[in-house]
């Protein structure tokens, strides 16, 4: 199993099912950092705070997915690998063309490449359903499955501290950024295979929380959850968050996990994200 550093999957859970992480690079200030190898989240949240510059993500290379598949052949025959959303990021390009660089150094080894059409905590679960499947024992075929009927149950939905670092990347036009600060306007935004966009706007942000639990209640319609809280180096929310959370769900599994920085040089320090499906027969645990 492969995905990359913005599946926001916790430690544990990769170093049980052996799911290895290729990692994104920053550029903060002129220096390059690889996720989670050069640099820790909280650092990077730190330096975003502290620079004026507008921070850059650059996608991994296809050599970067060629050396995870070759680190992985040496014991498997075949590798199911989960990306970020290809609307969004050049990481589904980049697999698929090292899966050919990697046939030909590799005759034998089948790598099954997939969109999650989501990213986060969201793209997390896909790939961990189909790590738990593969621990399983099934084979290739059975676990690429598992991985893409899995896509369309997740759901991402995340509350902003602020439209400021939106609007420094560009990603919305400065003035919308100007109007949101004045107004106190904390967004809702959600990620999912139809799209990622704007879901709801809220005055303040614990009334933006409130809501984050609400939609995912209506969403999981009272059934047993699996859900990762990603934070934005605000832990103490996060912490909080789970409290209300494990009061109001039947959690089969809750996570609190950085949220992806790729994800938040955009999205900024204090955003609060909530990754989840519902529990159904026949998952694998």
């Amino acid at each position: 199993m492969a995905t990359d550093s913005v599946s926001c999957l916790p430690r544990e859970m990769t170093e049980k099912y052996a799911i290895k992480i290729v990692p994104i690079s920053f550029i903060i200030n002129g220096s390059v950092y690889r996720d989670g190898i050069d640099i820790t989240p909280t650092e990077v949240y730190q330096l975003l705070e502290a620079t004026k510059s507008v921070p850059a993500t650059s996608s991994p290379a296809p050599g970067d997915f060629v050396q995870v598949y070759r680190e992985l052949a040496k014991s498997v025959d075949g590798i199911v690998c989960i990306t970020i959303c290809s609307d969004i990021s050049m990481m589904f390009n980049s697999a698929i063309e090292a899966k050919q660089i990697a046939a030909e150094e590799f005759p034998q080894l089948a790598v099954n490449v997939v969109d999650s059409r989501t990213a986060g905590g969201a793209q997390g679960f896909v790939a961990l359903a189909a790590a738990r499947t593969a621990a399983s024992g099934k084979d290739l075929a059975e676990v690429t499955r598992v991985a893409e009927l899995m896509i369309p149950r997740v759901n991402m939905i995340a509350v902003l501290d602020t439209l400021y670092y939106l609007a420094r990347a560009g990603r919305i036009p400065r003035i919308a950024a100007w109007a949101g600060s004045m107004l106190r306007i904390n967004p809702i935004l959600t990620f999912s295979h139809e799209g990622i966009g704007l879901l709801e706007r809220a005055r303040t942000k614990p009334r933006a929380v409130n809501r984050l639990l609400e939609i995912m209640e209506n969403r999981t319609s009272g059934k047993p959850v699996h859900v990762n809280i990603m934070h934005a180096n605000v832990l103490e929310e996060a912490k909080a968050l789970r409290k209300s959370i494990e009061s109001r769900f039947e959690c089969v599994e809750l996570f609190i996990t950085d949220f992806a920085p790729t994800m938040g040089v955009q999205a900024g320090p204090g955003t609060l994200a909530l990754a989840f499906y519902s529990e159904e027969d026949g998952d694998v645990g």
